[in-house]
């Protein structure tokens, strides 16, 4: 303790030399801590998460991203666009991880090619391109096949979920990323730039979460079923959609579609068994 005050200019009061001891004490017992929370893996401090916005985990067994999105309330719908769309209404949701990218074809084939009714029927082939052409059903066969493999519970994102994550974390964005139209190309592959297919996941922008084509490539399904009237009577805390019907949600806008089907708010609802060669999914991780 000697040695150490001695570091100290001699004119400091007795009160502050101790203060200044005291803190220096603290952070040199608080600094090799967070240097191992950083470096050596699973080791974290106690009450304090090693998760931050935009950190990201990746599935060992097919390879898929996640971005962290914290949490929050945020303005779902709009009162400009179509009639389910309306109310414009408050939905608050928990945090979760979001597919960082749409699923690939790639990524769809280490569980399901070969598999009997399961295999990659997307119109487009390519590694990296979405998979699609795949129905709501088929995707739930995808999410059994991987929680069975990994012990895990992944699923569809809710449509609060992807229209909070499509906006950035529930900011008013009319698109995935951006409000401006001119700038739109810059995000999506949509009617104006696809040259009428499907392009490989990540080429374009992602929005203010790190999120990659949110808004067009692919139409990505959602876990609830659709219902046009659902807004004026979802909960405001994690809704999960409609507790009966048939359709189930579609979101995002596609390749062959212009900018008012891809902005965050359009929605859409599908058959179960329904595919289309512009329709995909990704998922959310536990």
């Amino acid at each position: 303790m000697l040695g150490f005050a001695l570091l100290y200019p001699t004119y400091l009061s007795k009160g502050k030399m101790m203060k200044l001891i005291i803190i220096h004490l603290v952070m040199l017992f608080l600094l090799p801590l967070s240097a191992l929370a950083g470096f050596v893996p699973g080791f974290e401090l106690k009450g304090h998460s090693s998760v931050s916005m935009g950190k990201t985990l990746t599935d060992p067994i097919t390879g898929m991203e996640f971005v962290l999105v914290k949490g929050g309330c945020f303005k779902m719908g709009s009162n400009d666009g179509a009639s389910d769309e309306k109310p414009l209404h408050e939905v608050c949701v928990d945090d979760f991880w979001m597919g960082k990218y749409e699923v690939t074809q790639a990524q769809y084939d280490k569980l399901m090619k070969g598999f009997w009714g399961g295999g990659n029927r997307s119109e487009f082939k390519g590694k990296n391109r979405p998979v699609e052409n795949i129905s709501w059903e088929e995707t739930q066969k995808f999410i059994d096949k991987l929680n069975s493999k990994s012990k895990k519970k992944y699923r569809l994102p809710t449509e609060a979920e992807w229209e909070y994550a499509a906006r950035s974390g529930g900011k008013k964005e009319k698109w995935a990323g951006t409000n401006s139209e001119s700038s739109l190309g810059e995000y999506a592959w949509y009617s104006k730039n696809s040259n009428s297919q499907t392009h490989p996941a990540g080429q374009k922008k992602p929005n203010g979460l790190g999120l990659y084509d949110m808004s067009g490539n692919v139409w990505e399904w959602c876990s609830d079923r659709y219902d046009t009237g659902y807004y004026s009577q979802s909960p405001r805390q994690n809704p999960q959609g409609p507790s009966k019907g048939s359709d189930r949600v579609i979101r995002g806008g596609g390749w062959d579609y212009g900018p008012w089907i891809l902005r965050s708010a359009n929605r859409n609802g599908g058959r179960p068994g329904y595919r289309d060669f512009n329709l995909g999914f990704r998922l959310v991780s536990p």
